[in-house]
């Protein structure tokens, strides 16, 4: 049987006849557009459809929705409060775990590395001055200053040791200072060993060796020294402005949360006339010590600062120039006498003695009671245990200038062992070496008074940071859950 084309069925035809036609099947209708309404002029065009809201909008109306009423305004005044007292605890932290840090360093790092820095150039200079009192007393070297000499290279090597290890491997001014020193140190005892030996044998080239280790000294090792000692005043002093300034955006906050609980309770008390809520109440009062601790406590934080660096770094100062004052004048007054006019300088059209020039000037500097670096000191001690050692020491000051010109007669008239007897005193009982001893023992122990100063000081104005840092976070916490636990007291008053 076949198919017709249109798909319809073709009935069997009975035996004998023409096959039947096939059957057509019905067309199916086309489809019809649907029908538009006509458009009457003027008629107003149908609303569009309502555009999809994000997440945001529906949460900023239900907030909106929510404010209006009153369990929904307490819940926002809540989480208000509880994010102010929060932040205000997290501000106190930070800023106070920062001056505490900075306070610390101060104490233990900065001004220690600082001291070390002062005790690198008094080694140096006083080394560089035993050394040419060891070779003024002749071929044989007088075991103490021996001693002395060794004893001062020793320890500036060890503390060179220690300021390399701060340094590190940077570029800063300290290490560049510290790897010249560890450079020049052994140039500087090879010259001075070469102009030992020289002078035990009697050759004159020991003077020689000995001027050129000076010059080294002088010109090149105590500027870079002195670099290294004014680098880590510079850190310390950075560490004192870390340390001391108040902490205004921590105190700002702590009032402006104050402010919004004390609102808070008031609004509290118009609406429900109870005067207290214990939450809140509990609340105000942690943020008040926590307010009031942050603010006596860095008070007198910044009191034993003050105190530790007017009383003590100043002095320290102060002290450290003067000893090293002390220490050049001496060696200039030394090399005066081995060079035996061999260097020379110009002053107001006169030729003089370079050395002895140089021992004038640091001699000025020093001063004395009333004037230069002496006077300084005296006027910035604040007890008698610090002034009495600087008044001794202007006092030997003072001799010291008196017998220093007998020995300078002496030699210009060409008594040449008299002036070498009257400075290091092998047959003298006045040496000038014996003022120098006094004055440098006396400013010894001016500087040990004051480092104890210092000490004490800072140590006071770091433990009145003590526990501040720590104690801010746990009692923002605990005023903020007072806060939360309040409002939440009059919310369950609406269930």
């Amino acid at each position: 049987m076949t198919q017709p084309p249109n798909g319809g069925a073709v009935p069997p035809s009975p035996p004998g006849q023409a096959p039947a036609a096939p059957v057509q099947a019905p067309e199916r209708p086309a489809p019809t557009m649907p029908t538009v309404p006509p458009q009457v002029p003027g008629a107003p065009a149908a609303p569009p459809a309502a555009a999809r809201r994000t997440a945001w909008s529906e949460g900023v109306d239900r907030l909106r929705a929510a404010a209006t009423t009153e369990p929904g305004r307490l819940r926002i005044i809540g989480a208000v409060l509880a994010l102010l007292v929060v932040a205000f605890g997290a501000v106190t932290t930070w800023q106070m775990t920062e001056r505490s840090a900075a306070a610390d360093d101060v104490l233990h790092r900065s001004q220690p590395l600082s001291a070390d820095a002062a005790a690198i150039y008094r080694s140096l200079a006083d080394a560089n001055t035993a050394a040419s009192s060891g070779f003024l007393a002749g071929g044989q070297e007088p075991a103490a200053v021996r001693a002395r000499y060794e004893r001062d290279i020793k320890r500036a090597s060890e503390k060179l040791a220690t300021a390399a290890s701060n340094a590190g491997s940077d570029s800063s001014s300290s290490s560049a200072s510290v790897r010249k020193l560890n450079r020049l140190l052994p140039e500087y005892t090879g010259l001075i060993e070469r102009a030992r030996a020289n002078n035990r044998q009697g050759l004159p080239l020991g003077g020689a060796y000995l001027r050129y280790a000076n010059d080294k000294m002088q010109t090149q090792m105590l500027p870079a020294a002195e670099k290294l000692y004014k680098a880590e005043n510079e850190r310390l002093d950075d560490d004192y402005g870390n340390a001391k300034p108040y902490p205004w955006f921590a105190i700002a906050l702590g009032v402006l949360a104050l402010g919004a609980l004390g609102w808070a309770q008031h609004r509290n008390y118009r609406r429900t006339n109870r005067v207290f809520n214990h939450g809140l109440l509990a609340a105000t009062a942690a943020g008040t010590v926590v307010l009031l601790w942050l603010v006596v406590g860095h008070t007198f934080a910044r009191s034993g600062l003050n105190d530790s660096y007017d009383n003590g770094v100043r002095s320290l100062n102060v002290l450290n120039d003067a000893r090293i004052s002390s220490l050049k004048a001496r060696g200039n007054e030394n090399l005066t006498l081995v060079s035996r006019g061999a260097e020379t300088t110009e002053v107001d059209g006169r030729t003089k003695d370079k050395f002895d020039v140089a021992y004038r000037a640091q001699m000025k500097q020093l001063g004395s009671a009333d004037s230069g670096l002496l006077g300084k000191a005296a006027a910035l001690a604040d007890d008698a245990d610090g002034e009495n050692p600087v008044v001794e020491a202007a006092k030997n000051v003072g001799v010291w200038k008196d017998r220093h010109e007998v020995a300078r007669t002496s030699d210009d008239s060409g008594d040449y062992q008299g002036a070498l007897d009257k400075v290091i005193g092998a047959r003298s009982d006045q040496p000038t070496g014996e003022c120098f001893d006094n004055v440098d023992a006396a400013l010894d122990q001016a500087l040990a008074h004051e480092q104890r100063e210092f000490k004490q000081a800072a140590k006071d104005g770091r433990g009145a940071m003590s526990g501040l840092a720590i104690g801010a976070a746990v009692l923002a916490v605990l005023a903020a859950a007072g806060a939360v636990l309040g409002i939440g007291r009059r919310l369950s008053e609406y269930r």
